[in-house]
């Protein structure tokens, strides 16, 4: 009779993934358990080994092994992580900490040039490009209300916002304030 560690030391295991899975779910959820806080953790830490395994099934020689470890690795990993976060102590009863929401002031200079590039990028549009993006964004109409208002057709509502969106996120690209 062949042991299993033995047939883990052959040069590749002939499983595929599927019976690995039926045959070390239980106990590697069983093994993830003793080293996870929770069983939804546990859980975690056997799919991510699983998912891992499958994206590398063809380099791993040892899988059975390859699986214990990876789920003993995560758990330490995970174990580390948990470690350094330090729980905020609440203030004391009575007193609110109020976050300073203002954004920093490299931050407003940024947007207030973005904000001038839009309007200067507005503003090089012909004029019924700038009334339908007007009665989209600031009056919030659909395409048949501005169809309606400007006499244009649906369609050409929507080429128009196309085009002239393509153009300011192009300006703006240029400038450096969109990827």
């Amino acid at each position: 009779m062949v042991r299993p560690i033995e047939a883990e030391a052959t040069p590749r295991c002939e499983e595929s993934i599927e019976e690995l899975f039926t045959a070390l779910e239980t106990p590697l959820l069983a093994y993830a358990g003793r080293l996870a806080p929770t069983t939804d953790m546990a859980e975690d830490l056997v799919q991510e080994a699983f998912v891992r395994l499958h994206a590398q099934f063809a380099q791993v020689r040892m899988p059975r092994s390859w699986l214990y470890r990876t789920v003993h690795n995560l758990a330490l990993n995970q174990r580390r992580g948990r470690d350094k976060i330090v729980a905020m102590i609440p203030p004391p009863e009575g007193e609110t900490e109020v976050a300073d929401l203002q954004p920093l002031p490299d931050e407003q200079m940024a947007r207030a040039e973005g904000m001038d590039l839009v309007k200067y990028s507005l503003k090089n549009l012909d004029t019924r490009s700038q009334e339908v993006i007007r009665l989209k964004f600031h009056e919030d109409l659909s395409y048949a209300q501005i169809s309606e208002r400007t006499g244009l057709s649906v369609g050409n509502v929507g080429y128009l916002l196309h085009h002239s969106l393509k153009s300011l996120a192009a300006d703006l690209t240029k400038a450096g304030l969109m990827p």
